[in-house]
């Protein structure tokens, strides 16, 4: 078997091996034509080799038969990563169109791929003997999970079944990208248009932010706050403006109903009745049942164990909060009645009293390139990985950039850092594998690439970045880390591609390290003066991040319970999603001027693919185990302590999903983690 199954069509680029020392995809010669025809013949390739596993006349072994399903659809999954990180990062209308295309060509060929019934007779033999033919840990691992992503899928099922769990799966995939574009054209679309006067009581480095804004959409002479979360809430925290930031409040949350033929609720509608048929399918009362079976949590009373922990505390903290504010809103001639745009507006105000911050004092101190530079310091410290970055790289856009990542003398791989937003990038930040790692069938080094909605300056001057912003980047660039320490054998058990609610550790964790006193003395300098940041201003800000918890932790997790709440019912495709939300959050207690982080018509993570959906709780959940994890390193006493970094890289960051997410972090910390760390780190008690 080829080990990258390359078919050579001379004229499709997508099919030509990518050469080295790089391994880059050929972006400049790639047109959206490409992808479809080079998408079905991978796609065909990777059925024959199917097909060959499943002939092969001896007996099921881990080479032949669990090696061998490792090996099979390398060329498919490097043009459909390739593909949908595209789409992501810098889409075109040809682009949503191959889109719209595509994305049921390959739900239906995962389809068929896990429900071909001759590799899985193969593989139900093997995982039955499994424990009887000399292993090793991760070979054990490969076959269990295998099978299990086979059982997942519906191998067990009859025919009938398993054809329509297909055409579900097919159905799925195209209404998940209408959902993703509808979001997609409203943020590109709509925006708030200022003029001068607007403008003014506004930050200078968001009044250029918004010029520069208004410039990509061909208004060189205005001023534009998109819906980018980079720029809509900079504007609703500093906007003295009551009715602007009503007017930016509201397009940011109506977002994907911005208008009526494209109203995404009449979308998720169909998304969720069509989850709730393939939960049925698969024997499951609800879709969050059917989601959560292969998860840390495992069922949905857990998930809602876990909110309901969290809840009361963060609402008394929240409405603690409210009073500070109404106090403030009192002094500044503010209506004493608290509405959404006003949250911000005014927390802003008494953290800058409380604390004296003044964002304008403090930004300068958070240049993008610097807090780069100390997300790569803190990587060299804390596992020995060096960036060095790639002059010259040919890559899809400008604004990216290339790095060789190497730890010990050898070269670990790739990665691409894409900061800035742009109208052809969809809004939020992350992070994506452009290849995996794997040894197995020769050595892949990962390809990983870091997304981020950071606002462009000016030409010549420095982007400089809130403190929500760093922590951001911290967290992107540690699910980056995950990908780029990988040393699995196996793809299927490389980089990121463990359970999702272990996925999200790596990430937060790392964001520790952006708010560390001792990193930010050493690279949060001045943009202009190269100072560092006073002591006093230092202490000053890592204080004011307590204020504002209670909204936080509110909004997050009314999101999540929004999330389990759609996926727990079976009503979906006649459910009034606005009348659903509005009932949540009355039974919830939910304070006045607070609504959810995400709304449902925008609600990306739940409605844009199945992957977090009734999974948003896993930021939560990760945080029960990071915050927990990173007190490993304060009772070592140093935020870099080597012998805590070195378990922490050998059980979490390489390990991939060589184990069983439970079994690594007690592999890391010794023990079970303790619920009490993730109520401290928020200061809710524990």
């Amino acid at each position: 078997m080829r080990p990258l199954g390359l078919m050579t069509t001379p004229a499709n680029p997508l099919l030509q091996p990518w050469p080295e020392p790089h391994g880059l995809p050929p972006f400049a010669a790639i047109a959206p034509e490409h992808y479809e025809p080079a998408l079905r013949s991978a796609m065909a390739e990777h059925l024959a080799e199917l097909d060959a596993i499943a002939a092969d006349p001896a007996p099921p072994d881990f080479e032949n038969t669990a090696l061998a399903l490792d090996l099979a659809g390398r060329a498919l999954q490097r043009i459909a990563l390739l593909f949908n990180n595209m789409v992501a990062a810098e889409t075109s209308p040809a682009l949503q169109a191959a889109e719209q295309a595509v994305a049921p060509l390959l739900a239906g060929h995962e389809a068929r791929v896990l429900q071909h019934a001759g590799v899985f007779a193969r593989l139900d033999d093997l995982h039955g003997r499994r424990r009887d033919l000399g292993l090793d840990v991760e070979q054990v691992r490969l076959v269990e999970r295998f099978h299990l992503d086979y059982c997942l899928a519906g191998a067990r099922l009859a025919e009938p079944q398993r054809n329509r769990a297909a055409a579900i799966a097919m159905e799925l995939a195209g209404l998940c990208t209408t959902f993703t574009q509808n979001v997609l054209a409203d943020e590109s679309e709509n925006g708030l248009w200022l003029t001068e006067g607007d403008v003014a009581g506004l930050p200078a480095g968001l009044v250029s932010a918004a010029r520069q804004a208004a410039a990509q959409r061909g208004r060189p002479d205005g001023w534009l706050i998109t819906l980018s979360r980079s720029l809509v809430v900079p504007f609703l925290t500093q906007s003295p403006r009551r009715d602007l930031r009503e007017k930016a409040w509201r397009l940011w949350m109506d977002r994907g109903r911005l208008r009526t033929d494209r109203d995404n609720h009449q979308v998720a509608n169909k998304i969720l009745a069509l989850r709730n048929e393939l939960a049925a399918l698969h024997g499951c009362a609800t879709y969050a049942d059917h989601a959560l079976r292969d998860t840390m949590a495992a069922t949905p009373a857990a998930v809602t164990a876990l909110f309901d922990r969290v809840w009361r505390p963060a609402v008394a903290k929240a409405l603690a909060e409210r009073q500070a504010l109404q106090t403030a809103a009192a002094e500044l001639g503010e209506p004493a009645d608290i509405e959404a745009w006003d949250w911000r507006y005014l927390a802003e105000k008494v953290r800058a009293s409380r604390f004296a911050i003044d964002d304008a004092e403090v930004k300068p101190y958070f240049s993008l390139e610097r807090m780069v530079q100390a997300a790569f310091a803190c990587a060299q410290r804390l596992f020995g990985v060096s960036f060095t970055e790639v002059a010259g790289a040919e890559l899809y856009h400008p604004d990216a950039r290339l790095f060789e990542v190497h730890r010990g003398g050898a070269r670990m791989g790739h990665f691409i850092s894409d900061n800035f937003a742009r109208p052809t990038k969809r809004g939020g930040a992350w992070m994506n594998e452009y290849r995996y790692q794997s040894v197995a069938g020769g050595r892949v080094l990962p390809l990983v690439g870091n997304h981020n909605n950071f606002n462009k300056p000016d030409a010549g001057q420095p982007a400089l970045l809130s403190l929500d912003d760093v922590r951001t980047l911290f967290h992107e660039f540690g699910h980056g880390l995950h990908g780029l320490l990988s040393q699995s054998n196996y793809q299927r058990l490389a980089c990121t591609r463990v359970l999702k609610d272990f996925v999200e550790l790596p990430s937060q964790l790392f964001e520790h390290w952006a708010i560390e006193p001792a990193v930010l003395a050493e690279h949060a300098l001045h943009a202009q003066t190269g100072e560092p940041m006073p002591a006093a201003l230092l202490e000053r800000v890592l204080a004011a991040r307590k204020f504002g918890q209670g909204l936080e932790t509110v909004e997050y997790t009314l999101s999540a319970y929004l999330d389990m709440g759609l996926h727990t019912r079976t009503d979906g495709g006649t459910l009034d999603i606005a009348a659903f939300e509005r009932q949540l959050m009355a039974d919830l207690g939910v304070p006045d001027g607070i609504f959810g982080r995400h709304r449902p018509a925008h609600f990306l993570h739940l409605f844009s693919g199945p992957d977090y959906a009734a999974g948003y709780y896993v930021y939560m959940w990760a945080e029960l185990l990071e915050a927990d994890a990173f007190e490993a390193f304060t009772e070592a006493g140093d935020p870099f302590d080597p012998v805590v970094a070195e378990r922490l890289h050998r059980h979490v960051y390489s390990a991939g999903n060589r184990h069983a997410p439970g079994a690594a972090f007690r592999a890391f910390r010794g023990r079970d983690p303790d619920p009490g760390a993730m109520l401290r780190k928020r200061g809710l008690g524990g």
